[in-house]
Order: structure tokens, then sequence, then C-alpha cells
């Protein structure tokens, strides 16, 4: 415990790789899209640890040896998911293996969970099959050999930015799961400025269609003219929630971008449409920070003997378990909303995704032989 929550306090490395809500107002977040690009180079995922040889497999289980088990296999006696077996067929977590009729226990690690961050572009439907025929975000993604590709909760056409795929069914859930209270970082471009009395009320909880919602905290980020730009945090994922509150208190948004999912960050230089794969220490601490805050939104309330009359704590801050911001806290002097999840740009924990990106760069830059500037260009660009 000790050493997780030193983690989550450690002051980050320079953020200069982690596109930041001050790069999208500043023009900064398009200016990367109209670099120019050099020669590009071919990435594809690492293969998976081999999967072994059914006769091996057998043998290990204690079936026999391998040559008896190369014999039946011959003999046409053991089935790979109902279907006959041949020599030399290897297996994979997953399988079903039938000797003579019979299922056979047998033990193979399940692969690691892989991640991919993804930049989605407006235009891209999150589905595997669009009645309609509209691009979507899979036909860019790199194939799995076992399994595949499961979004991290989605974003809607209109809707560009940082968006996860995993191969874990396990670590979806986690991430997207409402009990472990994930943030999500937007910067939303309005019709107009809020109002004060319009920001306590998206603080405090709108009704929509589906229940109420609110936001765990909005910060100005400026704009020019009617168009001004907003920094948003919100910690669940319903669809087209964002635009649906801020059309509630009578604000069209036209434009809306992710730019922070838990600690991940959307890496600076990942253009759209590109991805970039995690390493094995950042999905790590991508599998911790959402575990870490699965924890805090479940802790338990303060006695009642600890609390006034009229459900205030000691200090007189609102606390509220059941909101979506899970464990979020109101300031009575500056009326916004703050978070018992630390925040991800002022921890290490916070670094997940630039990281991975800044190390893909460099490994890219030294295939080419190195010198000044080399491995500039992002990783996981599809072709």
């Amino acid at each position: 415990m000790t050493e997780l929550l030193k983690e989550l306090t450690t002051p980050a490395p320079d953020m200069d790789d982690a596109i930041r809500f001050e790069d999208v107002v500043s023009g900064v977040f398009d200016a990367t899209e109209s670099e120019a690009d050099p020669a590009a180079l071919k990435r594809v995922l690492p293969p998976q640890p081999e999967s072994p040889k059914l006769h091996k497999v057998l043998a290990q289980a204690g079936m026999g040896s391998r040559l008896e088990m190369e014999q039946l296999i011959l003999e046409g006696r053991i089935t790979v998911n109902n279907e006959p077996a041949h020599i030399g067929q290897r297996v994979q977590f997953g399988d079903h293996v039938k000797v003579n009729g019979k299922p056979i226990r047998f033990k193979i690690a399940p692969p690691a969970a892989r991640v991919l961050a993804y930049h989605k572009p407006a235009g891209e439907v999150v589905s595997h099959d669009d009645p309609q025929n509209r691009p979507t975000v899979f036909r860019k993604l790199p194939k799995l050999f076992q399994g595949k590709w499961q979004s991290v909760g989605r974003l809607d056409l209109n809707t560009e930015g940082l968006l996860l795929f995993t191969s874990s069914g396990e670590l979806a859930n986690n991430l997207m799961h409402p009990r472990f209270g994930l943030e999500r970082e937007y910067a939303v471009r309005v019709l107009g400025a809020l109002t004060l009395d319009e920001k306590h009320k998206l603080l405090d909880g709108v009704r929509l269609d589906d229940g109420m919602a609110q936001f765990s905290s909005i910060e100005e980020g400026g704009g020019e003219g009617s168009n001004c730009w907003y920094r948003v945090t919100i910690s669940e994922g319903r669809n087209r929630e964002v635009r649906r509150m801020l059309e509630s208190v009578g604000h069209a948004v036209s434009r809306l971008i992710r730019i922070r999912y838990g600690s991940m960050v959307l890496p600076r230089g990942l253009k759209r449409g590109a991805w970039v794969e995690l390493d094995e220490a950042d999905i790590r601490l991508l599998t911790r920070a959402s575990q870490t805050q699965g924890e805090i939104g479940s802790a338990e309330p303060a006695p009642a003997d600890k609390r006034m009359p009229n459900g205030r704590g000691a200090g007189g801050v609102v606390r509220s378990r059941n909101s979506p911001g899970r464990g979020s806290t109101r300031s009575p002097t500056t009326g916004k909303m703050s978070s018992q999840q630390p925040d991800p740009l002022k921890t290490s924990v916070g670094y997940i995704g630039a990281d991975s990106f800044s190390r893909q760069r460099q490994d890219a830059g030294k295939k080419r032989g190195g010198g000044p500037g080399a491995g500039r260009r992002p990783g996981g660009r599809s072709r």
C-alpha cells in the first residue's frame, strides 16, 4: 500500500508528450495534423507467445508419450473444438480437446492483455458492423491472432480523441464500469458562454431521459466570438452524455474531443486515425489505476457520529457517494467539484500512454539509423 501511495503522489515527468486542454484551445492540437509526415514505418503487433503443439500438451497432461499421442491423432481419435485433429496442430487457451470423445483438461496460460490507444477522428463509428456502411474504427486496427478487440466505451460519430481498445474483457469491464468511477476529460466547444447558474446546474446534476447526470468539474478555456471552450470531467460514459447535458441548459456543442480516460492521456503527435500499443509497464499501471480507483469508489461512508445533522461533513463540505464522481466533493469557496482520484497530469500514474508512445518513436528512430529528430513520427499509423 505504501508503494502504491508513493506511486500516486510522485511528480510526473515532463508532460510535453501528452495532449492537454491548453493545446486544444491554442490550436496546437490541430496544427500537428498539418505537419509533414516522414516516410511511414510498417508496424505490426509483436507475436503472441507460441501456442504449444497438441501432442505435447496431451503428453504433459498425462495421457501418454508424445509418440502415442501422435498415433491417436493419426487414428482420428482426437478432436479439437469438435474437429478432427492433425499432426503438428497447435492449441491455445480456450480450445476444447477430446480423446475418444472424452473432454481432456489441460492448462495453457491465457495471453497477456493488450491495449491500444487510438486517436479517433470525427466521422467514424465505434461498431464492428454498421448497417449504414459508414467507416468504423475497427477497420484500422491490427489483427489479433486470438480473440478480438473490445472498445473501452464509445465515442459518437462526431466526437474525436482518445479511444482505448483491449483484448481483455476483464480489463475493459474495469475501465468502463461506473462503480470504478474513472474520469473522462473532454475539451468541449459550445455556442455561447455558460452562466454561473448553468455551471452550478451541470455540477449539481441535470435530468436527462435516462436519469440524472453531472460533471465533476468545469473550467473555462477561452474562445473566439460566441464559441467558448470548456474543460469538463465526468465519471461515466452514457450515450452522448456530454452533448445532452450541455444541450439541456441551452448550449449546442460544436466540437468535442476526449483527451483523457482515467489515467490514460492522448499522446501528443498521435495523429487522427493512428494507434499506438501500450507496453507491459503502462498496461500494469493502467490496470492498477483502475483497481485503485475502484477501491476509492467503494469506500465506506463516514460514521454517523462524524457527520453533521444536515448531511455535511465536519468541514461543511457536501459529500455524495452515489454521484457519478464517486467520492467527489464541492469546495465551499470555489463551488468546483474535486475528486479523490489524483490528477493524472500531476502523478506518475497519469503518464500512461505518452510514455509508451515516446519509447516507440525512439525505437523507430534507431531502426532508421538515428539522428536528430529521428523517430518523431507517430507509431501505429494504419495503412
